[in-house]
């Protein structure tokens, strides 16, 4: 029996989503997709995982996009797309936070995923791009991502050029959050997962929704909704154990609620 194409393994605090097709290059297929589906809703019913890590299998790449060959497996051309998208419409707006492990090289679909990140940290020797145009094709769902990540005429030459970028340009770009080593790569991803950790699930979902949903509003219709929901996590358990264990002088003890 094949192993999974998406490995899901909870480690502490943190539950890892591998992309498991190291053959394949770690190429997105339907069984992926679904498989992300349902893992997703395993990490958010869980109170101890408090963060997402997303990976590729091996040592060379992260995420080639989408598998060309097998056409999503069994999903059509139209709806392998739309599970798509509506996957990085769910990490966006997932409750917890998301770093992205890019351990090698991230193209096309792979940098949708990438982005839909809260951080990405990524190995020196990794390159990205977005070649869709090179096969006559075009970045459509992610290129929302890109143009959030990077200036737009940054963003508009690497996806009309096809060009790769590597990982020193990436970091200059703005379209990953830090460069490290082998090492130093998985040092970073541990510090993030242990400091996250440490404080409140509460506000932290609460403030990744509330982010997600006021990027496209204008500022006179966020400024209200944050003072609703800024009302909301007053009321929370969790912010009264924060700020009893501030004037005490304490370690929180945060009970998600």
């Amino acid at each position: 029996m094949s192993e999974a194409s998406l490995l899901y393994e909870v480690r502490g605090p943190a539950a890892w989503f591998t992309l498991n097709r190291p053959k394949r290059r770690n190429a997105i297929d339907g069984d992926m997709l679904r498989l992300f589906h349902e893992q997703l809703d395993v990490a958010e019913a869980d109170a101890a995982v408090r963060v997402i890590v997303l990976t590729g299998a091996g040592d060379r790449v992260f995420c080639a996009g989408a598998d060309l060959m097998s056409a999503f497996g069994d999903v059509d051309a139209l709806s392998g797309p739309e599970l798509y998208a509506r996957l990085l419409a769910r990490l966006t707006r997932f409750p917890k936070p998301i770093i992205a492990r890019v351990n090698g090289h991230c193209l096309a679909g792979g940098t949708g995923l990438m982005l839909a990140a809260d951080m990405i940290y990524a190995r020196e020797d990794a390159t990205f791009g977005t070649p869709e145009v090179k096969v006559g094709v075009f970045p459509m769902v992610i290129s929302p991502f890109i143009l959030k990540a990077v200036a737009p005429k940054k963003a508009l030459e690497m996806i009309y050029t096809g060009r790769r970028y590597s990982a020193p340009e990436a970091d200059a770009m703005g379209l990953v959050t830090a460069v490290f080593d082998a090492e130093g790569l998985d040092a970073s991803v541990a510090r993030a997962v242990e400091e996250i950790s440490a404080n409140a699930p509460v506000a932290i979902a609460l403030g990744r929704q509330a982010i997600a949903h006021i990027e496209e509003l204008p500022l006179d219709e966020a400024l209200p909704y944050l003072h609703a929901k800024l009302a909301e996590l007053a009321a929370t358990e969790d912010a009264a154990e924060g700020l009893g264990a501030f004037f005490e002088k304490r370690t929180p003890h945060w009970k998600g609620r």
